[in-house]
C-alpha cells in the first residue's frame, strides 16, 4: 500500500501543535503488513507528511520553535490531504494572493482540505468556504464572521465538516481531527490504537465544545475538588456514593455535600447520575455497543435502570436514542448530532 500524502501549509508564527500534533498522529499511524507475524514487526507506514512553506526560509512558531519546510507550496507533488496552518504574522499581498490561487487550483485535485486556526483566512480569502460551515477558535471567531459574512462561524465546536472541507479550532483539538480523519480511512481500531500510542485519555468527537465541561468544573472548583471531577469520569463503573467521594476529598460527607452543592448548583448524586448519563450517551453511538454493555460500563446495576434513569434525563429511551442514531450510520457519522436532534424534534 503507497502511503496516503499529507501536506501541511505552514505560516509564520503559527502555533506549533497545529502542525506537529497532527503530523504526530499521521506520522504514529502504521498498519501490520498481510502475512506477517506480529512478532516480526513488519508494519508499514499508512501516511507521508510534508511540510509546504511559503517560500523556502524556515517558519518561526509563536513558541519560537523553528519548523524547517520541505517544500516551497508551489512545489508540492499531488495530496490527498491538505492542512492549511494558520501565523499571527501578516504576510506581503503578493505571497497571500499566490496562496489563495494555489488553493483554488488544488481545492477540487485533493481529497480533503482541512483549515485549522487563523488558517481560516486562506480558504474564505479564496472564496472556498462560502456558504459552509466552520468550527473557529472561540477567540477568533467575531473577526471570522464580521471579515467574512459569507462562511457560517461556530465558535463552540471541536472541528467541523462540511463537504470536503475540514475545519478544527486548532490547540488539542488538531489531534481530535487527526484521530477522526485517521478513522476515516483505516477504520476506529486504528485510530484508538494511535490515540493509545499517543497517550490521549478520550478520542472526542467534533460537536463536543472547546470550553469542555470538564475543564469548566476545574475552573469553578476550589482545592479539594481540584481533581474530583477527572477521578469521577475515569471510575464511572465504580462506587460514586457521596460517602465514597467525600472520603476522595478528604471530607465529612455532610460537608461535602454541602460545598458540592454551593459550588456547583447540583447534589452530588445528581452530578453523577447527568455524568453517567452523558457517557452512555456517547458509548451507545458505538454500533457493537450493546445497551446492557454501555449500562454496566457507566455504573448502573441493570440495563433497565439505566433505561429509566436515561429517560428521565433525555426524553427517551436508549433504544429510542439509537434508533435514532441508526437511521444511516453513514448520515450520522456524516453529519453528526446535528442530525439526531432534528429527528428527535420531529418525533416529539
Amino acid at each position: 500500500m503507497d502511503p496516503k500524502t499529507v501536506g501541511f501549509v505552514v505560516l509564520e508564527h503559527v502555533n506549533a501543535v497545529d502542525v506537529t500534533g497532527p503530523a504526530e498522529a499521521f506520522a504514529q499511524t502504521k498498519r501490520r503488513i498481510n502475512g506477517e507475524s506480529l512478532e516480526a514487526g513488519s508494519f508499514e507506514r499508512c501516511y507521508r507528511v510534508l511540510i509546504l512553506g511559503i517560500g523556502v526560509g524556515a517558519c518561526v512558531t509563536e513558541s519560537s520553535i523553528t519548523i524547517q519546510p520541505h517544500l516551497n507550496f508551489a512545489d508540492a507533488p499531488p495530496l490527498d490531504t491538505l492542512f492549511v496552518c494558520g501565523g499571527t504574522q501578516i504576510h506581503d499581498r503578493r505571497k497571500r494572493e499566490k496562496l489563495a490561487k494555489w488553493l483554488k487550483q488544488r481545492s477540487p485535485l485533493t481529497r480533503r482540505i482541512v483549515v485549522i486556526g487563523s488558517g481560516i483566512h486562506e480558504l474564505a480569502t479564496a472564496g472556498l468556504l462560502d456558504g459552509r460551515q466552520v468550527a473557529v477558535h472561540w477567540r477568533l471567531a467575531n473577526d471570522v464572521a464580521s471579515r467574512f459574512p459569507g462562511v457560517r462561524v461556530d465558535p463552540k465546536a471541536l472541528f467541523i465538516k462540511d463537504g470536503p472541507f475540514y475545519s478544527c479550532a486548532g490547540g488539542a483539538s488538531t489531534i481530535d481531527l487527526s484521530l477522526s480523519l485517521i478513522e476515516e480511512d483505516f477504520g476506529r481500531q486504528t485510530a484508538l490504537n494511535v490515540a493509545r500510542e499517543l497517550i490521549i485519555h478520550l478520542k472526542r468527537s467534533g460537536e463536543q465544545q472547546q470550553y469542555s465541561e470538564a475543564l469548566q468544573f476545574q475552573v469553578q472548583s476550589c482545592d479539594r475538588f481540584a481533581e474530583i471531577f477527572t477521578w469521577i469520569s475515569c471510575n464511572l463503573d465504580q462506587d460514586l456514593s457521596v460517602e465514597a467521594l467525600a472520603l476522595k476529598a478528604c471530607m465529612s460527607p455532610r460537608n461535602f455535600s454541602r460545598l458540592f452543592k454551593a459550588t456547583f448548583g447540583k447534589a452530588p448524586g445528581e452530578f453523577v447520575a447527568s455524568m453517567r448519563i452523558a457517557e452512555g450517551r456517547r458509548r451507545l453511538k458505538v454500533p457493537r455497543n450493546s445497551i446492557e454493555s454501555v449500562a454496566n460500563s457507566v455504573g448502573f446495576r441493570s440495563a433497565d435502570a439505566f433505561s429509566r434513569a436515561f429517560e428521565r434525563e433525555e426524553g427517551c429511551r436508549p433504544s429510542t436514542y439509537r434508533s435514532l442514531l441508526g437511521v444511516s450510520a453513514a448520515e450520522v457519522l456524516a453529519n453528526g448530532q446535528s442530525k439526531v436532534s432534528e429527528l428527535m424534534l420531529a418525533q416529539a
